[in-house]
């Protein structure tokens, strides 16, 4: 789950970007690149009614993938303290000293 929601989050990122990019602003976005005047010239009448909800598709998206993988990423225990692994290393530390006799030091 948490690694489809990061390559759909990394899809609508690199979607969302294009489109902004795609859009006219006070420059006339890409459309200037090819030499028109306009948007509706070069991609048809309704070009600048799609990229508008294009945008917000790409945009409500990605702030639901990004809230999801924040909620998800925190409960993800990554302490080993939490997940009990630590503690299972102690407890066989603890048995394998328990287990071996210690050696009679001459000072």
């Amino acid at each position: 789950m948490f690694v489809f929601l990061m390559v759909v989050h990394v899809f609508a990122s690199i979607v969302l970007i294009l489109v902004i990019l795609m859009q006219a602003g006070r420059g006339g976005g890409l459309s200037e690149m090819f030499g028109s005047s306009s948007t509706h010239t070069i991609f048809g009448t309704s070009t600048a009614k799609f990229l508008t909800r294009a945008t917000a598709v790409c945009a409500v998206l990605f702030i639901i993938t990004s809230l999801s993988l924040a909620v998800l990423s925190s409960r993800r225990s990554r302490s080993l303290i939490d997940s009990g692994a630590a503690q299972t290393v102690i407890v066989e530390q603890e048995a394998e000293d328990e287990a071996e006799p210690a050696e009679p030091t001459f000072e």
